[in-house]
């Protein structure tokens, strides 16, 4: 299977996964609509399912169209506020299977009362699964507890996220990662690992790093050697499970380090200190905008400055 990675909105990601011997298609958080179509004619292919993961606006706001536009288009998910919905998963599990990819879908909610992540692989490939998991899991971090507790989050990451097969490639929601490494660099300010994921993400040197496996492409421009991620917004995805257990904090709060920063030792409170530290960090400043600021030397804004 083939995924692309597709750039929207502020930070968001939506996913169009192939099955390359039918050209079937399956969308993961449909945010867009029309982008989303212009890549599925770009590519040539069916689309035959929307999964979301959660309701909100930024995941899920293209399905009614797209629901009007293909008709027989099916919609996964696991809240019924999720437009277009036909397949609910929550509380009964589901298992689809779309020619050779099969789909396993996995509740975890905490930052919605009904998100859901979903893991794909393909009978006897040799090929890495892939995970979808939304705003659960993130490159070097986890999502807020909007609708949820530290008790199920913990759960979300450890017992069901934390248990698939270690090269599984993690497909997270948003673009967050810089973010998140700050953070984790805080956390633990002597692992080694973090400084050089955290230097892999401003960079894009090595940006092929971890490609083996899912084929997947992004849909973007990668061509240009040296080119700063944090700067030409350069996706991070996919990552690792496995990796994400080295330089992820919320995946190590049993660590000694983690447990010191955090001043606490029982896994779960160590969860629920990391999020409040984590809600709290501070952002990074914004950027000015540049036609504002080309607008400003033109003296454009002169009218609406001036004193009456």
């Amino acid at each position: 299977m083939k995924v692309k990675v597709i750039s929207v909105l502020e930070d968001n990601y939506m996913y169009l996964v192939i099955e390359e011997s039918t050209r079937h298609a399956l969308a993961v958080d449909a945010a867009v609509p029309k982008r989303l179509l212009e890549i599925i004619r770009k590519e040539d292919v069916v689309l035959k399912a929307i999964l979301t993961t959660h309701h909100h606006w930024d995941h899920a706001r293209g399905n009614e169209e797209l629901a009007q536009l293909l008709p027989g288009l099916q919609v996964f998910g696991a809240d019924e506020r999720i437009g277009a919905l036909t397949h609910r998963g929550d509380p009964d599990p589901l298992s689809p299977q779309f020619g050779t990819i099969r789909v396993r879908c996995l509740f975890t909610p905490c930052h919605t009362s009904g998100h859901m992540c979903y893991f794909m692989w393909e009978d006897d490939s040799p090929d890495a699964p892939a995970l979808f998991s939304g705003d659960t899991l993130f490159v070097g971090g986890c999502g807020q507890f909007f609708e949820g507790t530290a008790e199920q989050m913990y759960t979300n990451l450890t017992q069901i996220l934390g248990t698939l097969p270690k090269d599984t490639k993690v497909f997270c929601g948003h673009e967050c990662t810089v973010r998140n490494l700050k953070f984790a660099l805080k956390v633990e300010p002597e692992n080694e690992v973090v400084k050089e994921k955290l230097a892999w993400a401003k960079v894009s040197d090595g940006m092929c790093q971890g490609c083996q496996g899912v084929a997947w492409q992004r849909d973007l421009d990668i061509s240009v050697p040296w080119q700063q991620r944090d700067d030409e917004d350069l996706p991070t995805v996919p990552s690792t499970l496995q990796e994400e257990f080295l330089y992820n904090p919320f995946l190590r709060v049993t660590e000694e380090a983690v447990q010191r920063f955090t001043g606490r030792t029982e896994p779960v409170e160590v969860l629920r200190a990391l999020r409040s530290h984590r809600d709290t960090f501070k952002k990074p400043k914004e950027r000015p905008n540049p036609q504002a600021m080309l607008a400003f030397d033109w003296g454009l804004f002169g009218p609406f400055l001036e004193k009456k």
